[in-house]
């Protein structure tokens, strides 16, 4: 009877082994992802032979002419594919008491990866009557990382009175950490006036397709200009809250709520031409591209 309980030991010896092993090994894994400061194994680096080679290792079975063909045809239509897109970010009705306007804003690109041709455009009025400013952008975009895009060109104001003018533009495009959306830019005019624009808005997604867009827009000048009706410094300010269904993603009308207000000298500059100085609106519009 003492002799079953020892033959059955030995059968479980080389159970009991292997799990030590692979407890051992396991544990060894374990302290080697975890930043072991004393490893147990060490791997050499690859030999010097491994780097002889040609870069391209089809060269070595192929003509190497023959594969820089076929890597530079791959490289154009897989990484230098032009497209384009037009999206109308805001084509709105703004309803105040006695004063309801309408304001577009708008913008589309053509190009590739790195280099595209953008054309921005924005204005306002009153229904039923001409634009009371139109604005027109022509800009060269180069990407300087995965997030942002340098933006250099040509804009034109089209003013009632005579009063167009016509600008330099440097400025930067893109998607900040968190998803927040940012267009800043400077414009150098031909009477040398310096002026500066920064907007921002955010997607809160409260469903896939219900969605809340916070935005902002701030306005400077570096000097007064009278004939524009622009005082030195920050010039106007506006805020809003939009919220649009997006039936499909290409077509989501919005409802929303805004305030904008003009600030420092260009207030005196309103007051003087009897001109609104902002407040609250209701707005109602679509956004769509394609």
């Amino acid at each position: 009877m003492k002799t079953l309980p020892l033959a059955l030991l030995f059968c479980l010896l080389p159970y009991v082994a292997l799990a030590h092993h692979t407890a051992e090994h396991s544990k060894s894994m374990m302290m080697g992802q975890m930043g072991d400061p004393s490893p147990t194994r060490y791997e050499a680096p690859p030999p010097p032979e491994a780097f002889s080679g040609p870069a391209h290792a089809a060269d070595i079975v192929f003509d190497p002419i023959t594969m820089a063909e076929a890597r530079e045809t791959l490289r154009r239509e897989q990484g230098a594919k032009n497209a384009y897109k037009i999206m109308v970010d805001r084509l709105e009705a703004r309803m105040k008491e006695g004063n309801d306007d309408y304001l577009w804003d708008g913008q589309g690109w053509y190009g590739g990866d790195l280099n595209k041709l953008w054309i921005k455009t924005e204005g306002e009025g009153e229904f039923g009557e001409d634009p009371d400013e139109a604005e027109l952008q022509a800009l060269w975009s180069r990407a300087i990382n995965p997030w942002f895009d340098f933006q250099a060109g040509a804009r034109h104001d089209f003013l009632p009175g005579g009063l167009d003018r016509s600008y330099l533009v440097v400025g930067i495009q893109g998607l900040a950490p968190y998803f927040f959306e940012l267009d800043a830019a400077a414009f150098l005019s031909d009477e040398g006036d310096l002026t500066a624009r920064f907007e921002g808005e955010y997607d809160q997604l409260l469903t896939q397709k219900l969605i809340l867009q916070p935005r902002i827009e701030l306005n400077f000048s570096a000097q007064d200009v009278p004939e524009l009706g622009l005082g030195s410094g920050l010039t106007s300010a506006e805020t809003g809250l939009r919220l649009r269904y997006e039936f499909h993603p290409e077509f989501a009308p919005y409802i929303g709520i805004g305030y904008e207000r003009l600030i420092g000298d260009t207030v005196d500059y309103a007051r003087a031409a009897n001109e609104d100085l902002g407040g609250w609106r209701a707005l109602a519009g679509l956004r769509a591209w394609f």
